[in-house]
């Protein structure tokens, strides 16, 4: 083969398998940066949503504590942002959530409180349910503090 060929051949392949290098280069990194984003948009959503349950529970709670008739569509907005966490987050955070419904519901049917009996509970074990749902929330999202 005559070495001008050989040469030129050469440099075409070196061409070839450096611009496939950079094609390649360049798809992985758009890919991981498309994942990363992807992630970060989706635990936004998890953050967000988890405020807004924290706010709606919290809400209910203390109107449980004082009203025997529950609020029915807060208490469907509650249940709307649950079936929101079964399909995002994880089972314990999920568990939780159904757990702080259901406590809300049970407040509901029990004896309304003075606000001395609330002020007592504020210090008490009866916010640990939500407190301890902040805590999985923020083990799920990987955060070390507060959430907002």
């Amino acid at each position: 083969m005559n070495p001008e060929y050989l040469s030129a051949l050469a440099a075409l392949a070196g061409a070839v398998v450096g611009g496939v290098t950079t094609l390649a280069s360049s798809w992985l990194a758009q890919n991981a940066q498309a994942r990363a984003d992807q992630m970060a948009h989706h635990r936004k959503r998890r953050e967000e949503l988890y405020a807004d349950f924290i706010d709606k529970a919290t809400q209910l709670y203390a109107d449980a504590l004082e009203h025997d008739k529950a609020e029915i569509p807060k208490l469907l907005q509650l249940y709307a942002l649950i079936g929101k966490m079964e399909l995002l987050s994880s089972p314990k955070v999920l568990k939780m959530a159904q757990g702080i419904g259901h406590t809300i519901i049970q407040t509901y049917r029990g004896p309304k409180k003075t606000f001395n009996e609330i002020e007592g509970l504020l210090t008490s074990d009866a916010v640990k349910p939500v407190r301890e749902f902040s805590e999985a929330a923020r083990d799920e999202l990987g955060i070390s503090g507060p959430l907002f």
